[in-house]
């Protein structure tokens, strides 16, 4: 792939969509160079919201695949960005 795919995953709720997540970034692990996971640390939402950054690789199909994957989950929101 020569072009860089960067995904913002914002995880509304967690306790309802952290499991079908995470399954999603297990089941296209190699299409995934990097991930960094953000909470919002404010003592009232720390359980409630997420923000994942992932750096994307290989195959575009399938890196179209996990961003679809990711917006079927409710709760969850999917930002892309190409260069």
């Amino acid at each position: 792939m020569s072009e860089v795919r960067i995904l913002g995953v914002l995880v509304e709720e967690k306790s309802q969509a952290a499991i079908a997540v995470q399954e999603i970034l297990t089941k296209y692990g190699c299409s995934i160079k990097t991930r960094l996971g953000l909470n919002d640390l404010g003592k009232e939402n720390c359980d409630s919201c997420g923000l994942i950054i992932l750096e994307l690789m290989g195959d575009v199909n399938e890196c179209i695949r996990l961003e679809n994957d990711l917006w079927a989950i409710p709760g969850v929101r999917v930002q892309k960005m190409v260069f």
